[in-house]
């Protein structure tokens, strides 16, 4: 089912050709994996396996001093400017936590590789927990397949715990969920190249919860403007999704000409969850803030629990 009219979807409120590339360790990708970790760390409270599944799921790792990243230089306003900050002492557990995980990708200190989701993901994987990876471009699961391959005596080996379908996100939800285990989290983070992205990544959150109803969905989605995040929540609202948590970063005021923030929507998200981000996002909007804007967070119940 579709909740929006087509035409706030085809003007230039919509952000369009969101390639992970290009945007490799920005802000918004900053925000979405330090919530995406401490999801996982979360659901791994419980000693139970989980599962995690990815429908637009990118490529592993991404270079930040060559190709779309380098010539955007979008991570010097992400990453970047955590970066220097590692160690330190102040620094809320989470963040250490998460750049940690991007440390282990640049061993020689120099900030040169990004981590996607899916790698982020699989860093902190136990041996029980699975992942599920969907991605349609054949370039970039080419190159996910050879990031979680292991070279051997016999050829590349697949890593077991971890599955690559090279398939639409969307068709994936209907025809892999529920996986095994029955625990775990859906990201579903599109690209927002469609005119009716919005109402496709919200039918698919319906649909995740519909099969995988144990499961946390995620939803990701940028702020250009404050058009379509507000019709997207009005159509979550009349939706009858229930225990949806809104998570929202901006590091610039809001402009329709400029992505100035995003959010990610938390359908089922485990217990504690908008305690954790209430403290924890304002602190990360202000160090992620851009020039006299002083950052702002979101963190509240669209439907509550």
């Amino acid at each position: 089912m579709h909740y929006f009219r087509a035409e706030p979807w085809t003007g230039s409120s919509l952000p369009m050709n969101y390639r992970h590339a290009f945007h490799a360790g920005n802000a918004a990708d900053v925000f979405k994996h330090v919530v995406l970790l401490q999801l996982v760390r979360r659901l791994q409270h419980k000693p139970a396996p989980l599962s995690y599944v990815d429908t637009h799921a990118g490529r592993g790792r991404y270079p930040l001093d060559f190709g779309d990243a380098a010539r955007s230089r979008e991570f010097q306003r992400g990453i970047a400017r955590l970066w220097p900050a590692r160690g330190a002492a102040d620094l809320p557990p989470e963040l250490a936590d998460y750049l940690a995980r991007v440390a282990e990708l640049n061993i020689s200190g120099a900030l040169a590789t990004y981590p996607g989701s899916p790698r982020l993901v699989r860093s902190v994987m136990r041996p029980d927990d699975r992942m599920i990876l969907c991605e349609l471009q054949p370039g970039e699961a080419a190159a996910l397949r050879d990031e979680f391959s292991v070279r051997g005596e016999h050829g590349p080996r697949r890593d077991p715990q971890v599955a690559i379908h090279q398939r639409d996100g969307y068709e994936a939800l209907a025809a892999l969920l529920p996986p095994t285990p029955r625990r775990g989290l859906v990201l579903i983070d599109p690209p927002y190249e469609r005119p009716d992205e919005f109402a496709a990544a919200l039918a698919g959150v319906e649909l995740a919860r519909r099969r995988w109803p144990q499961a946390c969905t995620a939803l990701w989605y940028p702020i250009k403007g404050p058009l379509a995040a507000t019709l997207l929540h009005a159509a979550v609202l009349r939706s009858g999704l229930r225990d949806v948590l809104c998570l929202e970063l901006r590091t610039r005021p809001d402009d329709p000409a400029v992505l100035s923030g995003s959010g990610l929507l938390l359908a089922g998200a485990p217990w504690q969850t908008d305690t954790v981000f209430g403290a924890l996002l304002p602190r990360l909007a202000a160090l992620l803030a851009e020039d006299e804007f002083p950052g702002d967070a979101r963190v509240d119940w669209l439907v509550p629990p």
